[in-house]
């Protein structure tokens, strides 16, 4: 047996590739446009683990996708994960549960997807805004 994915709806092809790739650094492996079944399958991982897979599937017909929470989270290790939250937040995301310890932080995707970052090796020291900036709405 052989782990292949994860799979992921999306409303915005755009947008969830601007989040995914532009701002929390994964990289587009393949994609596969099937207008003619209604769906389009983008892939994407992070250039660390290429096999690991995150798939995101959006369909043509609009569909309301409501919440993400029953999913879960994907979790990422970061090299820096301060100046990861800082390129998200600049990025126009919002940073759910802030870095605080210098270890752990959660963000959401466009489809409200929790996204959890963890510090690689031991976390850094606490600092400012991340110390001090309180948790903003769920994750």
């Amino acid at each position: 047996m052989r782990y292949l994915h994860t799979m992921v709806r999306i409303s915005d092809v755009d947008e969830s590739l601007k989040f995914y790739c532009d701002l929390l650094g994964l990289k587009e492996t393949r994609r596969s446009d099937r207008p003619e079944h209604g769906y389009m399958l983008v892939f994407v991982a992070a250039e660390k683990t290429p096999d690991a897979e995150i798939e995101l599937t959006y369909n043509y017909e609009p569909e309301e996708y409501g919440g993400g929470r029953n999913f879960g989270h994907l979790a990422f290790r970061v090299d820096n994960i301060y100046e990861l939250c800082e390129r998200l937040q600049a990025g126009g995301v919002t940073i759910n549960r802030p870095p605080r310890d210098g270890r752990m932080a959660f963000v959401r995707s466009p489809d409200g997807i929790s996204i959890e970052l963890l510090q690689e090796g031991e976390p850094l020291e606490p600092m400012e805004p991340w110390a001090s900036m309180e948790n903003t709405g769920s994750w």
